[in-house]
């Protein structure tokens, strides 16, 4: 407990520099759109579309906690086709694969009569049982993202893809299924593009994406509001974007995309990771005064939350994505417990889940000035950079202290069976 107590000097300290030194520009702030169901934090948890095959099912986000706890479950992913329309990456996994009655939600097996089964269904019955809370379909991802740039670099290209999107997973108009099989299930899109006017996995781009993206956003909150109207549902409009204020963020029209956007999730992970040779932190909350990396290298998320306030977007539309993973290196000398050391490579055990890192040999030590932690096992020369409850509590703790609009983590299924994490973040930031 002292540990904690130790921590929460610097947590006000940051929580004062945002509400108090940093100025909002009114023109941002004015244009905010209305929003009926806002005014509360929100927390999400991606839940993966291809975690049903390593035994992680929907039911489990109520054993663990998760459903009880959370505003939102965001299903990773919707791919994009070749053709520039939102399409099923697994199809088998979305809608096809008959749950067993030990693996269904309502504990009822599906039969050939449904009009769909998998994951999809899977999420209604847990809409059923939890009806507060939100399920809304993310769009592209890291491995999903290349049709992104040549989509939206035309009106008719964006409308095309925006008209998918919105009438399969808000109309419910699955291709091959009956009219309207999925309609009711979700509550909305989020749109992750990885990254305007950045490579990401390989992918084209180019400095119009800057613009495109914009006008892309706007096509879609064009359509989402008038499906809502049609429908007689409020959607949520969100976008996962880069926490990097050196390079992608600026790629962003933060002050037009926030008018589109119901609120952003600043993806404030992976600063560092086992593709750089040093050991570092992953997701520090805080500044790093001791960071050894060069001057536009150094992260953290009070930097990137800053950086976005300063550029437009009003706090109560920043959501931070957390990890539930750690990045972990090998071949770490046992010097300073293996922190800003040269590692020969990433380890075995990078990005492995919470749940398996937390069993790991080595010992934990806490940095209170970035309110981080890090795992060094001098016997493998192993170091894990990764968020615990510690760390999840006092960011949940700033989340609300700095007025932010709340979380979201990838991904439910790395949290232990008992929730450790999602227990921890939700306690405090609520």
């Amino acid at each position: 407990m002292s540990i904690l107590r130790r921590s929460f000097a610097p947590l006000l300290i940051a929580a004062t520099l945002l509400t108090a030194d940093i100025a909002l520009p009114g023109a941002a702030q004015a244009a905010a759109p209305a929003e009926a169901h806002a005014g509360g934090k929100v927390a999400i948890g991606f839940f993966t579309q291809w975690s049903i095959y390593n035994g992680f099912l929907e039911k489990d986000l109520i054993s663990d906690g998760a459903a009880s706890k959370l505003t939102e479950i965001n299903y990773a992913f919707s791919s994009v086709s070749a053709a520039g329309l939102c399409t099923s990456g697994d199809s088998w996994a979305d809608y096809q694969k008959p749950f067993t009655a030990d693996q269904a939600v309502n504990g009822v097996a599906d039969t050939s009569a449904q009009a769909l089964a998998g994951n999809f269904n899977q999420l209604r019955e847990l809409k059923a049982k939890y009806p507060k809370l939100k399920i809304v379909m993310s769009i592209g991802g890291w491995s999903w993202s290349g049709q992104f740039s040549q989509i939206a670099s035309t009106a008719a290209g964006r409308q095309a893809f925006v008209n998918s999107c919105v009438d399969q997973y808000l109309n419910g108009n699955i291709p091959g299924l009956a009219p309207g099989a999925a309609k009711g299930i979700f509550d909305g899109l989020d749109i992750d593009w990885e990254y305007p006017n950045e490579p990401g996995n390989g992918n084209p781009y180019g400095p119009q994406d800057t613009p495109d993206y914009t006008a892309l956003l706007q096509s879609f909150r064009g359509a989402v509001d008038q499906a809502g109207a049609a429908n007689g549902e409020r959607y949520v409009l969100t976008a996962d974007v880069s926490p990097n204020q050196y390079t992608a963020a600026q790629q962003l029209q933060l002050p037009q995309l926030a008018k589109s956007l119901d609120w952003f999730n600043v993806m404030t992970l992976d600063f560092h990771g086992a593709w750089e040779n040093q050991t570092d932190f992953t997701s520090n909350l805080l500044p790093d005064p001791k960071d050894p990396q060069a001057a536009n290298d150094k992260f953290s998320i009070l930097q990137s939350v800053q950086y976005y306030e300063q550029h437009g977007v009003p706090a109560d539309k920043i959501a931070l994505e957390l990890p539930y993973y750690a990045h972990a290196w090998t071949g770490v000398a046992n010097v300073n417990n293996g922190l800003y050391q040269s590692a020969t490579g990433a380890s075995a055990e990078d990005q492995a889940a919470y749940n398996v890192v937390v069993n790991q040999p080595g010992t934990v030590h806490y940095d209170p000035v970035t309110a981080s932690i890090w795992k060094y096992d001098p016997a493998s020369e192993t170091f894990y950079s990764y968020d615990s409850p510690q760390t999840l509590t006092e960011k949940g703790l700033y989340i609300d202290l700095a007025g932010l609009r709340g979380a979201s983590v990838w991904s439910l299924d790395e949290d232990t069976t008992s929730g450790a994490l999602t227990n921890a973040l939700t306690a405090s930031m609520f």
